[in-house]
């Protein structure tokens, strides 16, 4: 049975890849006003991740990570770090 997790719930969640790196919090997402499919979590990373330099951040310092690469939401949200990288 799925577990339901109140939108309201997420932020500030943890966020951890697969590898068990702390990538950060979630701050916000990102939806598709036309699917109404989440598209990105608006994660703020954590600053001694050794992989920040890899992520796709906007000039405010956040994060962006696509919904496609989480795995679980539960007491923290884990990610699939090979889906983060984009250098």
């Amino acid at each position: 049975m799925a577990r339901i997790v109140i939108a309201r719930q997420l932020p500030g969640k943890k966020i951890v890849t697969t590898d068990g790196d702390d990538l950060g919090r979630l701050v916000d997402v990102t939806i598709n006003e036309q699917t109404g499919k989440l598209e990105f979590l608006i994660v703020e990373p954590n600053e001694s991740l050794d992989f920040k330099d890899r992520l796709n951040i906007n000039e405010e310092g956040y994060a962006y990570v696509p919904f496609d690469s989480v795995l679980a939401v539960s007491d923290y949200i884990i990610v699939d770090k090979r889906m983060l990288l984009t250098k």
